[in-house]
């Protein structure tokens, strides 16, 4: 469910507060934005587990390549495409960095520090 923040709240926070929150981010709706995905889709999607789509994303783009993923080094990137998609999560489900921090289990410094690594507020605006 996406929560939707009034203009004149935000008016009212300060530069601090407004940078820290993560309300009204979400990839779903990011998605839809792009016109990547619609309803339909996510309900097909909703019936798969996380493993089937992983394997279905690596089978559809060996296919473009001609099955032809040599040098990609999938096995020892997996820890980076996980942690981006858990970063994408937390931030799509809390009000604020510090939410997601809690809920990763990490510090908020850390959190930050991971937040700009994996370039979250570029994906996200």
């Amino acid at each position: 469910m996406l929560i939707t923040v009034s203009i004149a709240f935000l008016n009212h926070m300060s530069n601090n507060n407004i940078k820290s929150k993560t309300v009204n981010k979400s990839v779903v709706q990011k998605l839809k934005t792009d016109n990547k995905i619609n309803d339909e889709t996510l309900v097909a999607l909703n019936t798969f587990t996380i493993e089937d789509l992983i394997a279905i994303k690596l089978e559809l783009s060996a296919n473009n390549l001609n099955n032809r993923l040599y040098g990609l080094d999938i096995w020892k990137k997996s820890d980076y495409i996980i942690k981006d998609a858990i970063l994408k999560f937390a931030v799509s489900t809390t009000k604020s960095k510090k939410d997601a921090a809690r809920f990763l289990g990490i510090s908020y410094a850390e959190f930050n520090s991971l937040y700009k690594k994996f370039n979250l507020e570029k994906y996200f605006s």
